[in-house]
């Protein structure tokens, strides 16, 4: 049996949670999955091909026609989204997919379908994946959960800065009603909202320096990893 384990990332928006479960992936030489990015893809196919999000059949039928993957680049030594075979990670990342994702990841039917994805991506183990519902629907038994958060002005001041790196040029005002938005749709939808799961760790990465929680969640990760490979045999007891 694998010691593996399923380390499952939640939290607000701009708390620095998918950059950090990308380089903790790296460090444990897991998988790392944007769930994130999934409804991004999903909210860019809906607004391409004018779905109504109030009508159920649509949806249900545009869901038929969506096939998201995620194909590693060499060049940048990253992953990307791709949508139907098309390479839509810059086209996601654009305010106005930000603006429309929270009222399509609200809908039941498009949780459904990607919670199915995302399980079926992650049943293994060595995965780190991040959300809004990880560990709390996903994967409510995975060995290693997070809930991140941040104050509400420092998020704003990073997705700025996310932006401006992809010369995207953003009022601060607008951003920062983009996250209340965001954040009021997310936890008070009815279907998985984000909340925290009473076994996560809260990590607050307000005044914490990027390779300070690299290494938090790591040292957790590695606890974890040990404890299931006690409970596997796998530990040498000399």
């Amino acid at each position: 049996m694998s010691s593996k384990i399923i380390i499952a990332v939640d939290g607000y928006s701009a708390c620095g949670k998918s950059s950090t479960a990308k380089i903790v992936a790296q460090r444990l030489n897991y998988s790392y999955i944007d769930t994130g990015a999934m409804y991004r893809a999903v909210t860019l196919y809906f607004l391409q091909n004018y779905i109504s999000l109030t009508n159920p059949k649509e949806v249900h039928k545009a869901l038929e026609h969506i096939d998201i993957d995620f194909v590693f680049n060499e060049r940048i030594h990253d992953s990307e989204t791709f949508l139907n075979n098309k390479n839509v990670e810059s086209e996601i990342r654009k305010m106005y997919i930000s603006e429309q994702v929270s009222p399509v990841s609200a809908i039941k039917e498009v949780r459904s379908f990607l919670v199915a994805q995302q399980q079926k991506l992650g049943k293994k183990g060595g995965v780190v994946m991040d959300g809004r519902d990880i560990g709390t629907t996903v994967f409510p038994l995975a060995e290693l959960k997070l809930f991140f958060t941040a104050d509400f002005n420092v998020r704003a001041q990073r997705r700025q800065q996310e932006l401006l790196e992809k010369k995207q040029m953003v009022e601060f005002d607008e951003i920062l009603q983009n996250l209340r938005h965001r954040d009021e749709i997310d936890t008070t939808r009815k279907e998985s909202p984000l909340v925290k799961a009473p076994d996560a760790y809260v990590l607050d990465t307000t005044y914490l320096a990027f390779d300070d929680q690299v290494d938090y969640v790591v040292k957790l990760a590695k606890e974890a990893i040990r404890r299931k490979e006690e409970v596997l045999g796998l530990t040498n007891k000399s």
